[in-house]
């Protein structure tokens, strides 16, 4: 294949990525903190680097999937980051989700030198990071679009263009408000139906295929009736984009009612210490205060 490609961040949601760009065919240069993925990437026939700016310096195209704002922007602008490697007519393309203001501000560095950006944060977690089936959210320039749409088909299952550089981190923080106040309702149902009496799992099982039903129910309310809060996208992840919701509609003027309850009951979790369970785990929160749990009769 023609372009070479740099990964930078191979954590839960970049190493499947990355894996996934390996056995498309693609020449990958990959880098990380710490050397275990890199040394796995290396193993499956990615070339490991040293520093973010390395693999850059081999590749026309970067994409960064690191936890935060701050870690984006230390990996692209930073010392030894993308922008020491990248020369003119790169594309760096941030895959992380992180505030809306961030990735603008980021878009305006790599443009001072030369460089294209596109922020294309993610939707579905480790599984659908290893089946390729993620939704891609995407702020930047339609050229630049097109130029990275071969591997958006790659990483995903859907890619859309939404606006300029920040739309697509505005997007994602729409998405995460709609999962997490969605996985906050289903906990609130099926605590109500253990307290009834009623089996939670006959309650999702009914409610799944009426106007109810959604993925996020078809996913998580399992998860909550088998006791299973392994991480398929952890709470502290989801506080972090909730918190970065909050801060877009501070500045905007935008009171979020629902968001703002749903920032106080992640922010109860992660000082209880499940931060690192999956978001199916709200459901504790709410049998807490109910005195049930939600588990097959």
């Amino acid at each position: 294949m023609a372009e070479k490609i740099a990964f930078i961040g191979l954590g839960i949601m970049g190493k499947p990525m990355a894996k996934n760009l390996l056995k498309a065919g693609y020449e990958l240069s990959v880098y990380d903190l710490f050397p275990d993925p890199v040394n796995e990437l290396v193993k499956e026939g990615a070339k490991g680097c040293k520093t973010g700016s390395d693999a850059s310096s081999n590749a026309s195209i970067t994409i960064t999937m690191v936890q935060d704002g701050p870690q984006a922007e230390s990996a692209i602008c930073g010392d030894g980051g993308v922008l020491e490697g990248a020369s003119k007519g790169h594309l760096v393309i941030d895959m992380s989700s992180i505030a809306p203001g961030v990735s603008e501000r980021i878009g305006k560095k790599c443009a001072e030198k030369g460089v294209s950006f596109l922020d294309a944060p993610v939707s579905g977690g480790e599984p659908f990071a290893i089946s390729g089936d993620l939704a891609i959210m995407v702020g930047g320039s339609a050229d630049n679009f097109e130029q990275a749409k071969p591997l958006f088909d790659i990483l995903g299952k859907t890619s859309i263009l939404c606006g300029s550089h920040g739309a697509g981190q505005i997007t994602k923080l729409a998405n995460q408000i709609c999962v997490g106040a969605n996985i906050h309702a289903l906990a609130e149902a099926l605590t109500l139906a253990a307290k009834a009496g009623v089996n939670p799992e006959t309650v999702y099982k009914a409610i799944q295929g009426g106007l109810a039903g959604s993925n996020v129910i078809n996913a998580k309310a399992p998860m909550m009736v088998e006791r299973n809060f392994n991480p398929g996208f952890r709470i502290e992840l989801h506080y972090k984009d909730i918190n970065n919701a909050m801060e877009a509609a501070r500045d905007l003027d935008v009171p979020l009612q629902v968001t703002a309850n749903l920032q106080q009951v992640l922010t109860a979790l992660v000082i209880e210490g499940e931060g690192k369970s999956d978001h199916s785990a709200i459901a504790k929160y709410v049998e807490k205060l109910a005195g049930i749990e939600i588990k097959k009769h």
